[in-house]
C-alpha cells in the first residue's frame, strides 16, 4: 500500500515542483524560506494524499496547500497582512516559462524582454486580489479553474477580477504603450 502511495505521489504531485518553487520564492522573497515552504507543502500533500481525489486538479490542490501554508506560518509569525508581495516581478515570468517555449510567441515578446519598470510598478500597485489573479493567468498561465481553486473562489469571480485588473494595467499603461510605439495616439 505505501510503495503504491509513494509511486503516484511521485508521479502526479512531484513534477509540480518547480512550479510551486518559483510561486514560493515570490511569495517570500528569500530562496531558503522558499524551500522550506514547498518542502512543508510536499510533506502535507503526502500524509494527506488519501484526501486528495484522483483524477482532479493536482497543481491546484498543491498551490491550495503552499498558499494555506504560508498563510499560517510566515504572515503569523511576522503580523503583516494577508498580502503578497510580488518584487522583482520582470523575472518571474523567465523563471517559470516552459524550456519549449516558441521564440515567436507573442507572451515572449512582451514578458520577455520588455518588462520594464513602468509595467512592474504597474503590477505592483495593482490591488492584490486583480494583481494575484492576472500574474497567475497572464504570466504562470494557469487555467481559470486553477486560479479559482487557488484563490477560493468561483470561476465567475476569477475572471471578473482578471477583466478589472487588465483594464487597470491597460489605463496605467496607456503613456507606456504610447512611448513604446504600441499604440499611435491619444485616441487609440
Amino acid at each position: 500500500m505505501d510503495l503504491q502511495k509513494n509511486k503516484e505521489f511521485e508521479q502526479e504531485a512531484v513534477p509540480h515542483m518547480d512550479i510551486l518553487y518559483n510561486y514560493a520564492l515570490r511569495m517570500t522573497s528569500s530562496p531558503d524560506d522558499a524551500a522550506d515552504l514547498v518542502q512543508e507543502t510536499f510533506l502535507k500533500a503526502f500524509r494527506f494524499w488519501d484526501k486528495y481525489e484522483k483524477g482532479t486538479n493536482i497543481r491546484a490542490w498543491l498551490f491550495r496547500i503552499l498558499k494555506n501554508s504560508f498563510i499560517n506560518k510566515y504572515r503569523k509569525e511576522t503580523k503583516e497582512p494577508e498580502t503578497v508581495d510580488y518584487n522583482d516581478i520582470q523575472n518571474f515570468y523567465n523563471t517559470i516559462k516552459a524550456d519549449w517555449a516558441d521564440a515567436n510567441d507573442l507572451q515572449d515578446k512582451i514578458f520577455g524582454g520588455l518588462l520594464e519598470d513602468d509595467v512592474a510598478r504597474a503590477l505592483e500597485t495593482l490591488p492584490e486580489e486583480f494583481r494575484t489573479v492576472v500574474i497567475l493567468c497572464d504570466i504562470e498561465g494557469l487555467s481559470y479553474e486553477e486560479i479559482a481553486e487557488f484563490v477560493d473562489c468561483p470561476i465567475g469571480t476569477v475572471r471578473s477580477r482578471l477583466h478589472r485588473g487588465r483594464k487597470i494595467l491597460r489605463d496605467m499603461l496607456l503613456d507606456y504603450a504610447r512611448r513604446h510605439g504600441f499604440v499611435d495616439g491619444p485616441g487609440d
